[in-house]
């Protein structure tokens, strides 16, 4: 196999591909019990293959993480590998929290200092209380001492407010979202069309949406299989953002050895998209949206209903959750519906079949609808 692809950063040579550490294999399922001797198989394959990037937080695997990285690169020499980690905002309440939990992950870890070192999850409220809280006055004391190397964050929020946080300290890297259903669902371009700009790398968390990129339908893996029979359907989602020139490396959680072989496999090296392939998922990624929609127009001649159901609104807020599986917006939509609009006032009269040129199945679907609603309460 050809060897793993690198990027330059600084004076060191970063893999591509970096293991997120959230995800291993657990001793049961609903545990966060780490399965130890499957999850060192996966880190030991990891670095034998080039993976020298590994990704850990203060709360990945109800805090087994942290530990468990610590005692699997102790076996590696220290300057074979790069260890990133993150300060959590939410367990911040006095400065004295910050350096506590700082000198506990370099114990946690077992090591004298972070290769990179991140603010986590960062938001437009989890950012002013780090602010209040002068974490970056801290961890600059800690990057003087030779403890951290190079410092940056993770985001979640627009690109406005990562302007803003980009305005207020000087960052090393920043740590974003980006796969091709969040570069324009969650404005991924914005994000990293401002980094790119600033000439600040990006690092890629959720390149495969959780695993959601890994199935696209039948239909549309059937387009991606046609353009390239010995790819997988998660190999796109890999390469869609690696191949972008201001990424240093893509993240991904793998959970077992398959996984892992299959993105080692994808970018050793990198191929960027051709021009058909990116024909193709383009394609793919239309009929994935619309895999689980209600073809509903909002045209309203199934208006009005006797019983006061909003059938093209609720249809409207169904197709919205279906295609981000935001489930808090779903909830605030449904929050913000008259009673008497909701699937549970149909009365199943079959008025309004008559009427969708689209035959939809309108009682059927606010039954589904109904026991989403139920379940995401």
């Amino acid at each position: 196999m050809t060897a793993l692809s690198k990027r330059a950063f600084r004076d060191e040579e970063i893999s591509l591909l970096g293991l997120g550490c959230m995800r291993f294999p657990t001793i049961k399922v609903g545990s966060e019990e780490i399965d130890e001797e499957k999850a060192l198989q996966i880190v030991d394959d990891a670095y034998q293959h080039g993976v020298n990037y590994f990704d850990t937080a203060h709360g990945y695997h109800a805090g087994l993480s942290e530990p468990f990285m610590g005692k699997a690169l102790k076996r590696y020499p220290r300057e074979s590998f790069y260890l990133a980690t993150k300060m959590p905002p939410w367990d911040l309440r006095t400065p004295e929290d910050v350096r506590n939990i700082f000198e506990s992950q370099l114990q946690r870890c077992q090591v004298d200092y972070f290769d990179f070192y991140l603010f986590h999850a960062q938001n437009k409220e989890m950012f002013k209380r780090c602010v209040e809280l002068d974490v970056y006055g801290y961890l600059q004391k800690m990057w003087e001492q030779g403890k951290i190397r190079y410092l940056g964050f993770s985001f979640h929020d627009t690109p406005s407010v990562l302007r803003q946080i980009l305005d207020t300290y000087e960052w090393d890297f920043v740590q974003i979202q980006l796969n091709y259903l969040d570069w324009e669902l969650q404005d991924a371009k914005g994000q990293y069309e401002l980094l790119a700009q600033r000439g600040i790398p990006a690092i890629i968390m959720e390149p495969v949406r959780g695993g959601a990129l890994a199935d696209l339908g039948e239909k549309a893996n059937a387009v991606l299989k046609q353009a390239a029979p010995g790819r997988s359907i998660a190999s796109w989602a890999i390469r869609y953002a690696a191949q972008l020139p201001n990424v240093l490396t893509v993240l991904s959680g793998m959970s077992n050895l398959e996984q892992l072989s299959d993105n080692i496999g994808t970018l050793s090296p990198l191929e960027p998209f051709s021009g058909e392939e990116k024909k193709a998922l383009e394609t793919a990624l239309d009929l994935y949206r619309k895999k689980d929609m209600v073809p509903c127009t909002g045209c309203r001649y199934c208006m009005d209903c006797s019983f006061g159901v909003d059938i093209p609104k609720l249809f409207g807020i169904y197709n919205r959750y279906v295609f981000s599986r935001d489930a808090g917006s779903f909830r605030e939509e449904i929050a913000g519906c008259i009673p008497g609009e909701l699937p549970g006032s149909c009365q199943k009269c079959g008025a309004c079949m008559e009427h969708c040129p689209q035959h939809i199945d309108i009682p059927g679907t606010l039954d589904k609808m109904r026991e989403l609603i139920g379940k995401l309460a």
